[in-house]
């Protein structure tokens, strides 16, 4: 079997759009910076739960309907996004390093 015939989950499939959606500011993906908490699939509902660099952000809700659409665009109906601030957002190592914090 080669890598063309593995057919991706549900979860996987979110995954891979969610690597497509860039944060305006940082110029990297909502999945590399971390900001996606959870993702639940349950028949056609997806339910993303995210948190945003800061609680202020001003491209929050573009990111939010960026992430629903995005999302909805693979066939799932609905598509819940919950923002949460708990815990905070912290960048990992390696988006520290990408943006030179390190």
């Amino acid at each position: 079997m080669n890598a063309e015939e593995i057919e991706l989950s549900p979860r996987d499939k979110i995954i891979e759009v969610l690597k497509t959606i860039e944060d305006p500011e940082l110029y990297l993906d909502v999945w590399f910076l971390g900001l996606i908490y959870g993702i639940q699939v349950e028949g056609q509902q997806a339910d993303i739960e995210m948190t945003f660099t800061s609680p202020m952000c001003p491209f929050g809700p573009q990111l939010v309907e960026e992430v629903r659409s995005g999302v909805a665009g693979l066939g799932f109906s609905p598509v819940n996004v919950r923002i949460t601030f708990d815990p905070a957002w912290t960048p990992s190592e390696d988006v520290r390093a990408m943006l030179g914090m390190i």
